[in-house]
């Protein structure tokens, strides 16, 4: 790469090859990570005791974004000119394993905060619904592994060895609101209740003033605990919308955000 312009409004690269250059498609992120202030809003709020945790936990990112599946493969933000597009300075992968490896259940909270202010930043700035309705299909998922020393991992109802993680996303975009990492062997409704409340004032903290919608991808023993739980002033009510997140006409729970 020989030139490239780092304004946020306007991206300019030229090449003085006719190769492929690898990692170009980082530009776009790293213009976010820019816009979104995601670097300082990160040393605000993840307090591990480890300086400047912004750019370590942005260098993850940006790997994985690239397709690292491996701490290692953090290298290759260090190599060609990818370093010149990324708004933050790249850590060695010991310096990032180290990092991560500092984490407790508290900073993975503190994560959680950095992520709904995020939201709240990207939605302000465009991104979110705005006077439009807003529907949020709530599902599980299973995450298979391989290995078992891996910490967390079980069998659970489909007898594949992973985790079996809470979601949260928006219908149409697929944008993930929430997510909460759970045992391989957690029931479906396992911490639901939780779940919701949290997703529910991550969308509030990020002014949505349009209607919102929360539905089950599936009908389960969940709907009767979030029912019982939605009592009180600001809370959602439960209702049936007889439709699932796909279209189909299978009935399934739903939340609506309502002032009581």
């Amino acid at each position: 790469m020989s030139v490239s312009s780092r304004k946020l409004d306007r991206l300019h690269a030229t090449f003085d090859h006719d190769g492929i250059v690898a990692n170009a498609g980082l530009i776009v992120p790293a213009t976010l990570m820019v816009r979104l202030g995601l670097e300082s809003l990160i040393d605000a709020w993840v307090k591990t005791g480890s300086s400047r945790p912004g750019r370590k936990i942005l260098t993850l990112v940006a790997a994985m974004l690239a397709g690292a599946t491996h701490i290692d493969h953090c290298n290759m933000l260090r190599a060609g000119a990818t370093q010149g597009v990324l708004p933050f300075t790249v850590m060695a992968p010991s310096t990032v394993g180290s990092f991560l490896r500092s984490f407790t259940f508290g900073h993975i909270r503190q994560l959680d905060a950095v992520l709904s202010r995020t939201l709240a930043r990207a939605w302000t700035a465009g991104a979110g619904p705005g006077d439009a309705a807003l529907i949020v299909d709530l599902d599980s998922t299973i995450c298979e592994v391989h290995g078992k020393q891996k910490q967390g991992a079980a069998y659970g109802y489909t007898q594949r060895l992973g985790y079996h993680p809470l979601l949260a996303t928006r219908a149409g975009t697929g944008e993930i609101l929430f997510s909460r990492m759970r045992k391989g062997s957690a029931g479906s409704s396992r911490g639901i209740i939780r779940f919701v409340n949290e997703l529910i004032a991550n969308i509030r903290r990020a002014d949505v003033t349009g209607p919102v919608t929360s539905a089950e991808a599936k009908p389960s023993a969940a709907s009767n605990r979030l029912a019982s739980s939605c009592a009180g002033p600001g809370s959602p009510t439960l209702r049936n919308d007889g439709s699932g997140p796909s279209g189909d006409t299978t009935p399934s729970s739903a939340l609506t955000t309502t002032s009581r």
